[in-house]
């Protein structure tokens, strides 16, 4: 029971110190009211004179088809003020009562040319007190536009997706690119088949080149074309790539350069023949010229022998007589002496005239399959004919034993088969 007693008398000291407490900080502390109404009246009233645009945004950013609708506001009564723009861009607006801005951004404006992306353009705007002209402001903001869409790079070359060539042919072109939003940075090329002497193509208005070689085009290949195709691959520095595809049909063709070395070597040979050929006519027109004068000389021998005999015979000097019916005889005796030293030489006035037309045809088959051209369309069926030609002439003089020349040239040879006594003793006679 004490016990109770004494915790009840603590408590009410607990609270009655309290109260004390409390009242002593509420005599020390002013009243708030009081403290309020001091500072209120120690700071002065400032008053808003100058006109000003509170919300004027120095800086827009506008994509393509999007709209700007943005007010402009000032710390006045805007019913006595007048807004206006100036070097404004086509299609922006302002409400001249209440400074609303507005601005339709058609894509068709930057397809004509008359607005640019990523160019900054200055707008002066202005407020005008229509009551007081001083009362004005002039300031200005800038706007840009951008696009949206993505326009992709292309890789271009400069001819078209398909070429014809023949074999020996050189394929040269420029790979060109039409940049879009990235550009192409780097081309890497590769072909269906393996491909020697090329420039390879790593970059934009590269040029690339490829001689295409003979045989390129196997008997195996059908219709006698072989199909290329060179693929150009470029991309940008996001590696999206565009595949540019030239497609290069080559036809078989003949080796021109093998070809021409081929009949210049045919008919350096028929030349080198008709050389032999002559050298040999030669020798055989001298043996028939040396056994014509020979025969010759006996026929003249005989003949005059007969002549004096004659003479002699009807002479009166009887000795003389005698000598004269001698001759006659030995006249007659001449000419089984002339055939068994000087036979005709039939065979070999025979193979002369043979030897000679050969010339005449080899030097004619020259002339009628000569080139006209480096890239002469009949050069192999020329220089077939030439070699076909030179085989029938061999096969033919087969048994006629060629000598070379040693001691004459090509000059001497021409000179004396041309001749007007050679061409006269073995023309054609009627």
């Amino acid at each position: 029971m004490r016990e109770t007693i004494s915790c009840l008398c603590k408590r009410l000291l607990l609270i009655a110190v309290t109260v004390i407490a409390t009242k002593a900080l509420k005599a020390q502390v002013p009243p708030a009211t009081d403290s309020v109404t001091h500072l209120q009246d120690s700071i002065p009233e400032i008053m808003d004179t100058s006109l000003r645009i509170k919300n004027l945004n120095p800086y827009f950013t506008l994509h393509v088809d999007s709209t700007l609708n943005y007010r402009l506001e000032i710390n006045k009564n805007p019913a006595t003020y007048y807004w206006f723009l100036r070097n404004t861009p086509v299609g922006l607006r302002i409400n001249k009562d209440n400074g609303l801005l507005t601005f339709r951004v058609e894509k068709s404006y930057f397809l004509s040319g008359k607005l640019k992306y990523d160019n900054e353009y200055r707008v002066n705007v202005g407020v005008q007190n229509l009551d007081d002209p001083s009362d004005r402001v002039d300031t200005f903001f800038t706007i840009v536009f951008y696009n949206t869409d993505i326009i992709p790079s292309r890789v271009k070359p400069s001819v078209s997706s398909v070429i014809y060539i023949d074999e020996g042919d050189t394929v040269n072109f420029q790979v060109q690119c039409e940049s879009g939003s990235f550009p192409i940075e780097s081309i890497t090329f590769f072909a269906n088949v393996p491909l020697k002497n090329y420039k390879q193509v790593k970059g934009c208005e590269e040029d690339f080149m490829w001689i295409s070689g003979f045989d390129f085009v196997k008997e195996t290949d059908s219709a006698k074309v072989k199909i290329v195709l060179l693929n150009f691959v470029g991309a940008n520095r996001f590696m999206v790539k565009d595949t540019a595809t030239v497609r290069i049909v080559v036809r078989d063709a003949l080796n021109y350069p093998l070809a021409i070395q081929e009949h210049l070597l045919q008919v350096r040979n028929i030349n080198n023949y008709i050389l032999e050929l002559k050298y040999t006519f030669l020798q055989l027109d001298k043996r028939v010229k040396k056994v014509k004068n020979t025969r010759t000389t006996f026929d003249i021998t005989g003949s005059t022998a007969a002549l004096t005999g004659s003479i002699m015979s009807s002479s009166s000097n009887a000795g003389t007589q005698k000598t004269g019916k001698i001759l006659p005889s030995v006249g007659v005796s001449l000419v089984p002496i002339k055939e068994a030293v000087a036979p005709q030489k039939v065979f070999d006035q025979n193979q002369a005239s043979l030897i000679r037309s050969a010339i005449k045809r080899l030097e004619y088959m020259l002339q009628d399959n000569s080139l006209v051209s480096e890239k002469d369309p009949d050069i192999a069926r020329k220089t077939n004919k030439l070699k076909d030609e030179l085989k029938q002439i061999q096969i033919q003089l087969i048994d006629i034993p060629l000598e070379l020349t040693r001691d004459m040239s090509e000059d001497e040879l021409n000179q004396y088969f041309n001749s007007p006594k050679v061409n006269k003793k073995y023309r054609v006679k009627k």
